[in-house]
């Protein structure tokens, strides 16, 4: 028997939250063992960690580069401080919606994966998403009951990143489905945005979309708005490769030439 039982309770409380049925059912006689906090420690943080995994994989962030390898001297104009105050997630208490703007190959996927990532990190639920894949998959549903459940899947999550609005042009279909989604996640959810076209073309994204402006409109109240502008940094790592490589084949063939004849 537990000599103190009310010292240990905190402790059966959390094998209880973790469902240890036989733990529980015999804490009168291993309740004091000074295994038993270990014991929970190693449960909860492996729990944690699996739950982490499950979350990380459902929300297909894909690879992306950390923010530790961030350039962040290679963007022209980009604003730091507001992409940091982004990290730490306290725009999900008020729903605020999230847009980076910017042409191709400046980073703003990679802004919005590690902030996804982040907020996976603190317990959200989170789902990235390409544009095109996710407004194909909505149009090509054939019944009302399947797309309002696929509406709901999207609607879901804490955090949902739609990302490369604009690469590509679309119907008026693929438009008021896309109202139709921001509006259920309006000032419930936090939804991320990455496009290449400012708000003021989106008319050449949607061509003859009568929701286009109030998309926007709904899509940019309340929302952080981070523009970036700057070469693509893709185009950068290419040369830079190719400049290796360039490099290494002029070295061999020096080496080559200067080699004594056998």
């Amino acid at each position: 028997m537990i000599a103190n039982p009310a010292q240990y309770e905190p402790l059966r409380l959390r094998a209880k939250a973790l469902h240890l049925n036989g733990l529980v059912a015999h804490w009168s006689e291993v309740g004091d063992a000074e295994w038993i906090a270990l014991l929970l420690q190693w449960e909860e943080e492996e729990r944690a960690h699996r739950s982490l995994q499950r979350r990380i994989r459902q929300a297909r962030l894909g690879h992306f580069k950390t923010m530790a390898d961030f350039d962040w001297a290679w963007p022209k104009r980009i604003d730091r401080g507001a992409v940091e105050e982004l990290m730490s997630l306290a725009f999900l208490a008020d729903a605020t919606n999230i847009v980076f703007v910017g042409p191709n190959g400046v980073g703003k996927s990679t802004l919005a994966q590690n902030i996804a990532y982040q907020a996976l990190i603190q317990g959200h639920t989170v789902l990235f998403k390409p544009a095109s894949q996710m407004l194909g998959e909505l149009a090509a549903l054939d019944s009302d009951a399947a797309l309002r459940r696929r509406l709901r899947h999207y609607a879901a999550p804490d955090v949902l990143v739609i990302d490369e609005v604009g690469y590509l042009s679309y119907s008026n279909r693929h438009a008021d489905l896309l109202f139709e989604l921001v509006s259920r996640r309006y000032q419930n959810r936090s939804t991320l945005v990455t496009t290449n076209k400012p708000f003021a073309e989106w008319s050449d994204v949607f061509p003859n979309a009568a929701c286009v402006v109030s998309l926007v409109d709904r899509l940019v109240h309340r929302a952080e708005v981070i523009s970036i502008e700057g070469d693509s940094y893709r185009f950068k790592e290419a040369r830079e490769r190719a400049e290796i490589r360039a490099s290494r084949r002029a070295a061999t063939k020096s080496s080559l030439h200067k080699a004594p004849p056998s």
